[in-house]
C-alpha cells in the first residue's frame, strides 16, 4: 500500500525540482530587468517591493503550475516555464507605459504603483496559464 503510494515520488521530485529551478531563474532574469533592486528593498523593508515582486513572481507561478499539470515531459515544461517568463517582462514593460516612473516610485516605497504591477503581472500570468492548453 506504500509502495503504492509512494511509486509516483520520483516524477513528483523531478518536476518539483524542475519548478524550483524556474523560479530561482526567473527571479534571477526579472530582478536584473527591473531598475530598482528588489532584494535590497525588501531587506530595506519596502512593502511596494516586496508586493510588487511578491505578485509578479505569483504570475509567472501560475503558468509554471499549468505547464507542470500539463507538460509531456520535463523538456516541454521548461519551454512553457521560458514562455511565462518572456510573459512577465513584456508585462514588466507594457505597465509602465502609463506609468513611465514605475521603478522609481516602487523604489521610494509608493504602494500604487507597486500594486499595479503585481496585479498586471497576476493577471498575465492566469491568462498564461488558461492558455496552455494542448
Amino acid at each position: 500500500m506504500i509502495l503504492q503510494s509512494l511509486a509516483g515520488l520520483p516524477a513528483f521530485l523531478v518536476y518539483f525540482c524542475t519548478g524550483l529551478i524556474a523560479i530561482v531563474a526567473y527571479l534571477f532574469v526579472y530582478t536584473r530587468i527591473t531598475p530598482h533592486n528588489e532584494f535590497q528593498l525588501i531587506r530595506d523593508n519596502d512593502p511596494a517591493a516586496a508586493i510588487a515582486l511578491g505578485l509578479s513572481l505569483l504570475g509567472f507561478v501560475a503558468p509554471l503550475v499549468s505547464a507542470i499539470a500539463h507538460s509531456a515531459n520535463v523538456l516541454d515544461c521548461l519551454i512553457w516555464a521560458a514562455i511565462a517568463l518572456v510573459v512577465q517582462i513584456i508585462v514588466f514593460y507594457l505597465v509602465r507605459v502609463p506609468v513611465p516612473n514605475l521603478s522609481a516610485r516602487i523604489a521610494g516605497g509608493e504602494l500604487a504603483p507597486a500594486i499595479w504591477l503585481g496585479l498586471s503581472s497576476l493577471a498575465a500570468g492566469l491568462l498564461n496559464a488558461a492558455c496552455m492548453i494542448y
